[in-house]
């Protein structure tokens, strides 16, 4: 850690009368699995929909690996977008495609990589993930955390600074959560990244984070580890950390 990857000051967004960002202020450091709770409606998606420009801020500040995203232009924020890595509740793979290639398309634009580079990065992708055996099965194929594990294939194939989860374990029973938690921390310590981890999942945070930050009402309300927020004499925040499931 050390290096700055994400800077957010003061930032606030609302829709009509609903003030969902009031006021937060954020950094990120390299290598920190930042984990983000808040019940639904706390403004958890908006604040990463903020972070990579697809939604515009009314006021603040976001600096996204070294660069302002209010000074860059579609073509800049783009290639900014390039470095940052998504994976989506759905695991967002095509249908129609095999693994194999929903992993090649994001590549299939860079004329610069030949097909055995392509065919390289593919499958050290999904050794990272431990689906090397699934290359040309159908999506239609895999379990629920296959899906999840072929998703973040796609998101590691690009060589990511910094990662965002959007509830990496929904839908998932408790041992294949616990699997895909330990595969963030793997990637984690693997390739140093960043990561912000939206998530209701109390035991995901509890194995991925290195720091957490709770949104209530459109501030962070409270900030540290999980051991320290669970412990809290807060009793809104204790109260948080009670529910097994947070609606």
């Amino acid at each position: 850690m050390g290096t700055t990857i994400v800077e957010i000051e003061h930032l606030k967004k609302s829709f009509g009368s609903n003030n969902v960002l009031a006021d937060i202020n954020l950094k990120i450091e390299k290598g920190e699995n930042l984990v983000v709770l808040g019940k639904s409606g706390s403004g958890k998606s908006v604040l990463i929909k903020c972070l990579v420009g697809l939604i515009e801020p009314d006021e603040g500040k976001v600096v996204l690996l070294g660069k302002d995203i209010s000074e860059l232009n579609d073509e800049d924020l783009n290639v900014l977008r390039k470095k940052v890595g998504f994976l989506f509740q759905s695991a967002a793979l095509y249908d129609s495609m095999t693994v194999r290639e929903n992993l090649e398309f994001p590549l299939r634009g860079s004329k610069s990589k030949p097909k055995a580079e392509i065919d390289s990065l593919v499958i050290e992708a999904l050794k990272n993930v431990g689906l090397e055996e699934a290359i040309d099965k159908m999506p239609s194929e895999l379990s629920g955390g296959m899906r999840k594990r072929v998703g973040l294939a796609g998101t590691l194939i690009l060589k990511p600074d910094i990662i965002l989860y959007d509830e990496p374990t929904t839908g998932l029973d408790p041992i294949t959560s616990k699997e895909i938690s330990s595969l963030i921390l793997e990637v984690q310590k693997k390739y140093n990244t960043s990561s912000i981890i939206i998530t209701h999942d109390l035991e995901c945070a509890r194995l991925t984070a290195n720091r957490i930050i709770i949104l209530k009402d459109g501030i962070c309300i409270a900030e540290g580890s999980f051991k320290e927020l669970s412990e809290s004499k807060d009793e809104w925040v204790s109260s948080f950390f009670n529910q097994e499931f947070l609606n």
